[in-house]
């Protein structure tokens, strides 16, 4: 599914203290794009990953994902729309504490009245390395582990799109670097389009189209 972002701006504020976290921002994401987009903190990198995913709405602008126009229906509709067709990684795991890693992996499934495939699952947790890490409980799990259950988390509904905002940026590098390498081959593995953003340069290096924002302006970085 083609995504058109067109023109989206995101101002906050009131009268005589307006701030412009996005200006304009465009691009296209292509079925199957892996797109890293960088810039330094407060560039409006977030808020315009939060709103292509619908979990903002723009000042203006729009988004499509085919024809639909994601921020133009009811929040019931976007929700529903969300669960099914994006996953989410945030920097923060936002794990529930009392639920284990497998409860935490099919909480997107249960919401939206579904069983899960527990082929798929096992499958999923295997490939992450979390087939003995099911049954704990977050704070039974080290930084790493529970970033894997959040990205199993953000697979486990088969969306068409993954976002990442900052997946590695609460890790060390060595569990950074393990956690992003079994990103990248789940998105492989599975033709999964993956929009990351971060702040290291090697991961944004990664991808196969890298985007830049500096003060809510976004440009796609163009090889020599």
């Amino acid at each position: 599914m083609e995504i058109q972002v067109k023109n989206i701006s995101k101002i906050y504020g009131t009268e005589g203290s307006l701030v412009t976290a996005l200006n304009a921002a465009s691009m296209t994401i292509r079925e199957g794009d892996f797109i890293s987009i960088m810039g330094p903190s407060g560039s409006g990198k977030s808020t315009l990953l939060h709103i292509i995913s619908g979990l903002d709405s723009p000042t203006s602008g729009s988004v499509l994902y085919g024809d639909t126009d994601i921020h133009h229906g009811s929040d019931k509709k976007l929700s529903a729309f969300r669960r099914r067709n994006i996953g989410f990684i945030f920097q923060q795991f936002h794990l529930l504490p009392v639920l284990t890693a497998y409860e935490n992996i099919v909480m997107p499934l249960l919401l939206d009245k579904k069983q899960a495939d527990e082929t798929y699952l096992q499958e999923l947790s295997s490939f992450l390395g979390l087939e003995d890490r099911l049954s704990h409980l977050p704070h039974e799990l080290s930084g790493g582990q529970q970033q894997r259950v959040a990205i199993a988390r953000a697979l486990i509904a088969k969306p068409d799109i993954i976002f990442a905002d900052e997946p590695t940026g609460n890790l060390d590098s060595r569990n950074g670097g393990e956690v992003m390498k079994m990103l990248c081959n789940l998105r492989e593995k599975m033709k999964k389009t993956l929009v990351i953003i971060t702040h290291d340069s090697r991961i944004a290096k990664m991808a196969d189209r890298r985007f830049t924002m500096i003060d809510g302006a976004l440009s796609e970085v163009k090889d020599s």
